[in-house]
């Protein structure tokens, strides 16, 4: 490979090939040290337990497998006993060779046209990066060229129609904000590739500059939520100064699939079509190890690792083995910074918001002469997200276990997660091509046309009317629709989502004792017009399809974690929550369209609990909590049965306590997602309903919780998660019980 891509190398005065293919090899070696390394760390571990290696310590036999290894006979042996493997690393090379060779041939023809793009003379290529991005369409990356005097561009093996067209976009909007003066990446445009403008990440002089960063990403939010953006996470953007600079828009025009339009939650399609769904507001991915931030916005800054990769231990000795380990996503220069610190986002939320009211009313002015434009669009390629990328990184990576590198077949079967994982016809139908990105060692990559039903696969094959209608359609649709309302309902997501920031936990205040309190209780009726005041909200911001209402909300995940998604069931946080308080009004002042949205919230319910009878690890996962769990649940369908008059919501109630999961001793104790909130919910449902199994369920709790009074997990002595909550729950239960009742209970 080094030798082909030298050769190539050699045929432009204006390359350093010894320095390029030095690089490439280099860069080749570690691909194809990935693809093997399970292996050969599991024929090390076999090795040492033979006692075939020679040396006094673990290093000296680790040396000796290596050298035993790279022999042509031990290289041999080692690829016949894992075909598979062979394949791959053979295949990885040719890529290389053939994506190198290719970029090198286009270099050599644009190289008049990159010294005019650049400016100036650049000296001899003496550096081409190992690719910014995933690899797609047999090895292809992006790639980042660095020359001798210093100077770097950036190529795309893919086309750059969209950038330049986004370019035009950007250029009718910025003298209809004013003082917008919004920047993007300058490219060169050329038959199936382009190079774009290396952007330097820089410093902003002043809060002043702060806040035109901010306002100017207000208005990129407003314009990319207009053309259905998505994908613009932390490398993505580039903070240059005051300036947020987009350097990759082949997301833009993306398609709601599907599968995404089946689901009957309106409030997930409502999500679907907002600002989120661009991933440049904060967006939390939740693992093992805790939360990161992936957003353009937010994400990019060095955190605790929150992800589980793998990692090698005793690396270096006959006795390495893999390990899982906590790891993180990387950082990025997406986020401005002044005096050496990268400034919080949600520290500048006026300025974010102001730059959005700012730019969406200014497409919605301007919305005849906006779609207009957006014709220059339709036949430029766009790419479309079928699966997370992280989904097919991850089989790629664990489809490298030696015994699938032993047997294509075994291979095969690992890939039929797909399958699995494609409950409608689109993506079944794009199952075999995305096989056959996989064999290759590719991130499956399909593309489209804004202005066409058609899907394209890597290998070009056109794919026709997997759409359901052209992506152009649908954003011409949303433009269309850009309203007043509508931009209050973006607006109220943006400020939800940087409440979700860690940095926006903090409290503004002086303590309760400063605070002037009233001199008398307020009247009833005052209370309970303030309530339908806020019943009135509530009903403004519902979303509904279908006969189903939900509203997108922050959801707490893992108890730990805010979030913006559509509400859960949960009676804290959830619709369940939200009808019950609907209907607890309506049976107060009368009002009938309280009491008919309270019914309309519940439409969802019997699906979920369908769906944790049919699995009842979800419901398990799901915890008996009185707050977020299926006590709270079950409690408020008792509740609302007699509220509602909706004697089908017994049966409902009855199927719930049937799904909520035995008490062991791995169970919280909490209020909010354990024991003590089931156990109390438990109690009531028993009461409001005559129900046996809630009371023998409770029973079970109580005994449980008796026994775990110590539990560390309650060393908070607050309510709803600590010792309070429990203490609370086990009122009229005797502490001394240590004996849990009978398995049936």
């Amino acid at each position: 490979a080094r030798a082909a891509i030298a050769g190539a190398a050699a045929a432009s005065p204006a390359v350093d090939a010894t320095a390029v293919a030095d690089g490439c090899a280099a860069r080749l070696g570690h691909q194809l040290a990935g693809l093997a390394a399970r292996t050969l760390v599991l024929e090390l571990g076999r090795a040492r337990r033979a006692e075939v290696l020679a040396g006094e310590t673990a290093e000296e036999r680790f040396a000796d497998f290596v050298r035993q290894t790279g022999t042509p006979g031990g290289l041999t042996d080692l690829l016949h006993r894992y075909p598979v493997l062979a394949r791959l690393a053979a295949q990885a090379a040719l890529h290389a060779i053939e994506s190198v060779t290719e970029l090198l041939d286009r270099f050599a023809a644009d190289r008049t046209a990159l010294t005019a793009f650049t400016g100036a003379d650049a000296g001899v290529l003496v550096e081409i990066s190992g690719g910014t991005g995933d690899a797609h369409q047999r090895g292809r990356s992006v790639r980042e060229l660095r020359f001798a005097g210093g100077a770097r561009v950036i190529y795309k093996p893919r086309p750059l129609d969209l950038h330049a067209a986004f370019t035009g976009l950007v250029d009718w909007l910025n003298p209809r904000v004013p003082g917008l003066e919004l920047r993007t990446v300058d490219v060169l445009v050329r038959p199936g590739y382009g190079w774009l403008r290396f952007v330097e990440h820089r410093p902003c002089a002043d809060l002043t500059e702060v806040d035109r960063f901010y306002r100017r990403q207000g208005v990129l939010l407003a314009l990319l939520h207009a053309l259905d953006g998505t994908d613009v996470h932390f490398e993505n953007i580039i903070a240059a100064g005051d300036q947020p600079v987009l350097i990759d828009i082949e997301t833009l025009f993306q398609p709601v699939l599907p599968a995404e339009q089946l689901d009957v939650d309106p409030a997930a399609e409502l999500l679907a079509r907002s600002v989120h769904r661009t991933m440049l507001l904060p967006q939390m991915i939740v693992g093992e190890h805790g939360a990161v931030d992936i957003s353009g916005l937010g994400g990019g800054r060095a955190a605790a690792p929150a992800l589980t990769r793998v990692d090698w231990l005793d690396a270096g000795t006959d006795r390495m083995r893999l390990t899982r380990v906590p790891g993180g996503v990387g950082t990025g220069v997406n986020r401005p910074a002044l005096g050496g610190a990268d400034v919080e986002p949600a520290e500048h939320g006026a300025a974010l918001l102001a730059g959005f009211r700012a730019g969406y009313d200014a497409i919605a002015a301007g919305a005849a002469e906006f779609t207009a434009l957006l014709d220059r669009c339709a036949g430029a390629g766009i790419r479309v997200l079928v699966r997370p990328t992280s989904f097919y990184t991850r089989l790629l990576d664990e489809t490298t276990h030696p015994s699938l590198l032993a047997d294509a077949d075994a291979r095969d079967d690992a890939f039929g997660l797909l399958h699995d994982d494609s409950t409608d016809d689109v993506r079944r139908g794009l199952v075999a091509a995305e096989l056959t990105d996989l064999w290759a060692g590719d991130v499956p990559m399909f593309t489209g046309r804004p202005g066409s039903a058609d899907l394209w696969d890597a290998d070009g094959n056109r794919l026709s009317g997997l759409l359901a209608e052209p992506p152009l359609e649908t954003v011409r649709a949303k433009v269309a629709g850009m309203t007043t309302i509508d931009r209050r309902d973006q607006e109220w997501l943006i400020s939800a989502a940087l409440a979700t920031r860690p940095a926006a936990e903090t409290h503004a205040g002086t303590g309760v004792t400063d605070r002037v309190l009233p001199s008398k209780s307020p009247e009833p009726a005052h209370l309970l017009s303030a309530a339908c005041g806020v019943a009135d909200a509530i009903i403004a911001r519902a979303s509904s399809a279908s006969g189903r209402v939900n509203w997108v909300g922050l959801e707490l995940v893992d108890e730990k974690y805010w979030t913006v998604l559509p509400m859960g069931a949960g009676l804290g946080e959830g619709y369940t929550g939200v009808a019950l308080f609907l209907a607890q009004l309506a049976e107060l002042t009368g009002i009938d369209r309280y009491r008919d949205l309270a019914g309309k919230a519940l439409s969802g319910l019997p699906w979920l609990v369908s769906a944790l009878e049919a699995d009842p690890d979800l419901a398990a996962a799901a915890g008996p909590g009185g707050l977020l769990g299926l006590g709270g649940v079950a409690y408020a369908t008792a509740r609302l049965a007699r509220l509602l008059d909706r004697p089908d919501l017994l049966d409902l109630t009855a199927r719930t306590v049937a799904v909520l999961p035995p008490p062991t001793p791995e169970t919280s104790p909490r209020y909010t997602t354990g024991l003590a909130g089931g156990l109390v919910a438990l109690r009531s449902v028993a009461t409001q309903t005559g129900l046996a199994e809630a009371t023998l369920l409770a029973d079970a709790y109580a005994a449980e919780l008796a026994v775990r009074s110590l539990d560390p997990d309650l060393a908070d002595p607050g309510f709803a998660h600590g010792a309070a909550g429990v203490d609370w729950a086990l009122a009229g239960y005797p502490r001394e019980t240590a004996t849990l009742p009978p398995a049936k209970a």
